[in-house]
C-alpha cells in the first residue's frame, strides 16, 4: 500500500535550478529515512542524498556538495531535492526511496537499504 511519487523533473538549461518533490502515502512518514538516487543512461543507480527522519541530519555525495539539498516536510509527507547550478552530467532519472529504520546508519548510501521506491523523474540538462 505504501506509494511514493516524484515531481518535480524536466528540461533545463546549463546552469539552471530546478526542485524535485516526492510525496509519499500509505506509510507514517516520520518513521523513514529518505533518501535520493539518480540513474543516469547507460550507467549504475548513484546515491545522491539522504535525510533522517527528523530532517535534522542529512548526508551528500561528495561531487554534489553545494549544489544539491534535500529536506522534508513531514506534515506534507514530503522529502524535496532543491539543485542548484545544474550541468549536462546531472541528467538522470532521479528516484526517492525510504528505509524504516532505528537511526541514520552508513548503510543509508545503499540502495539496498531501501524498501520503498518512487517510480522516478526525468531531469534532463542542455547543454
Amino acid at each position: 500500500q505504501v506509494k511514493l511519487v516524484e515531481s518535480g523533473g524536466g528540461l533545463v538549461q546549463d546552469g539552471g535550478s530546478l526542485r524535485l518533490s516526492c510525496t509519499a502515502s500509505g506509510l507514517t512518514f516520520n518513521n523513514y529515512v529518505l533518501a535520493w538516487f539518480r540513474q543516469a543512461p547507460g550507467k549504475e543507480r548513484e546515491f545522491v542524498a539522504a535525510i533522517s527522519r527528523s530532517g535534522g541530519t542529512t548526508d551528500y555525495v561528495d561531487s554534489l556538495k553545494g549544489r544539491f539539498t534535500i529536506s522534508r516536510d513531514n506534515a506534507q509527507n514530503t522529502v524535496y531535492l532543491q539543485m542548484n547550478s545544474l550541468k549536462p552530467e546531472d541528467t538522470a532519472d532521479y528516484f526517492c526511496a525510504a528505509d524504516l529504520t532505528s537511526g541514520f546508519l552508513s548503510s543509508r548510501r545503499s540502495a539496498r537499504t531501501y524498501e520503498y521506491w518512487g517510480q522516478g523523474t526525468q531531469v534532463t540538462v542542455s547543454s
